[in-house]
């Protein structure tokens, strides 16, 4: 069973829609998240959020799931829940110019996330701030309009995409 963390995003419905293709799910607010639930299921995907991790105190979001240091299950993180996994590990935020349309993504490591991709796939973009890869992660995949498009975690299964797979079709739901 899969646990979605709702960070509010209005896209979480169709999180909660691809992944009930594959499996059971919960949704959980994500100021309700704690890492006694977390350890309940298989794996956790972090939604985006109508925030701006550039203009408000970040603090009170990586200091609630901290945790996720020493979590060992599966996570992916979606938009904002790539940036809060970032910050987490030590990743600078910064504004970037508006992205909001499909973007061609290109690979550049491999990982089971993209093991049926393309070198070079479109994903839909919602965004104006990426961040830097922090310590611990590899770059995975870029796009002309963001660096930091992918990462993952070195030795874990942790995962961020800064594009939005649950509005991207059929590569969207073959990543989630």
């Amino acid at each position: 069973m899969i646990l979605i963390v709702d960070c509010g995003s209005s896209k979480v419905p169709y999180i909660e829609q691809m992944v009930d293709e594959y499996c059971d799910f919960k949704t959980v607010p994500f100021f309700d998240l704690t890492l006694e639930i977390a350890q309940e299921y298989s794996g956790i995907i972090f939604s985006g959020a109508p925030l701006l991790i550039t203009e408000i105190d970040m603090e009170k979001f990586t200091n609630h799931v901290n945790w996720i240091k020493e979590f060992e299950k599966p996570i992916l993180g979606i938009c904002f829940g790539h940036q809060l996994l970032g910050l987490i590990y030590g990743a600078n935020g910064s504004r970037m110019k508006e992205d909001r349309d499909w973007q061609e993504i290109e690979n550049y490591v491999d990982s089971p996330l993209l093991d049926k991709f393309p070198p070079i796939f479109e994903m839909m973009e919602d965004h104006c701030e990426s961040i830097s890869v922090p310590p611990g992660f590899v770059l995975v995949a870029s796009s002309d309009a963001c660096v930091n498009e992918m990462m993952q975690h070195q030795t874990k299964q942790f995962f961020g995409v800064q594009f939005h797979p649950e509005v991207s079709g059929n590569h969207g739901s073959l990543l989630i």
